[in-house]
């Protein structure tokens, strides 16, 4: 069966559409209001889901993400209810998910027992924050994509090793530092992508502090799809619980999902 994340990319490039992904973190505020939440941004537009998987260390997290970690911990978020959730959010659509993760959890929980739940539950794609892809030697599942990263300080030659290993889409963290809303985007950004293209034909999706629309249309014009998080994070943060959080989130993402498919209004 294909992976759900090429076929994505390939209904994209199909309608020469820039690509849209959104992240929140699983089980923030709680893991029933995630499914919810993953639903709502289907419906807003999003081609792609990133769930953060709760980990007490994240440190390729700004504080906006390591809170929704908290939160998410305090709230009884677990890597087996994690998978519980991306299979609720199965039971009701298809759209490609993929889990961001430091390899402790992974670890934790065994990893080819974890490679085989996640597979079974409806996993698409993985992004280990922390696992380089020279140390990737464990066997996995062939069904889910390892989501490689490629930063503005990782140097050509180690650029072309780490497109080698990619698969899915490569994500081009557009600025040095953690995650977190910026005000502005890097102006080398389209000479970065153009380079990583110069190794690979996968996708290239472009993340890391895009949080206006203004930004998100910016950086369409350079990737295959625009990828906002901590921006959304936050605003669950302020609503909490509501309940109306999943309109929100859905009104808040309709005007970045329009503006990097180059439909603003």
């Amino acid at each position: 069966m294909p992976n759900r994340i090429d076929c994505c990319f390939a209904a994209l490039r199909a309608r020469d559409e820039t690509g849209f992904i959104a992240y929140i973190g699983a089980g923030d505020p709680t893991l029933e209001a995630t499914v919810h939440l993953a639903l709502a941004l289907e419906e807003a537009g999003t081609d792609l889901i990133e769930l953060g998987v709760p980990f007490s260390d994240p440190l390729a997290d700004g504080i906006v993400n390591q809170l929704a970690a908290e939160r998410a911990l305090k709230a009884g978020a677990t890597v087996c209810g994690v998978l519980d959730c991306v299979r609720e959010i199965r039971r009701r659509s298809e759209i490609p998910i993929v889990l961001y993760t430091y390899l402790n959890p992974i670890v934790q929980f065994g990893t080819g027992q974890f490679y085989r739940a996640a597979e079974a539950a409806g996993v698409d794609g993985l992004l280990i924050l922390d696992l380089p892809p020279d140390e990737d030697v464990e066997p996995h599942a062939a069904a889910i994509a390892h989501i490689r990263l490629i930063a503005p300080t990782t140097p050509r030659k180690r650029m072309e090793s780490i497109c080698a290993q990619g698969a899915g889409f490569i994500y081009y963290v557009s600025r040095e530092g953690v995650t977190g809303a910026q005000t502005s985007v890097s102006a080398s950004l389209g000479q970065s992508v153009a380079a990583i293209r110069e190794f690979t034909k996968l996708p290239i999706a472009v993340g890391f502090g895009i949080s206006t629309p203004a930004q998100a249309a910016e950086v369409a014009q350079h990737a295959d799809a625009v990828v906002v998080g901590s921006a959304i994070v936050d605003q669950i943060a302020k609503a909490g619980c509501a309940s109306d959080l999943s309109q929100r989130i859905r009104s808040f993402v309709e005007p970045l999902v329009r503006a990097a498919k180059g439909r603003a209004q």
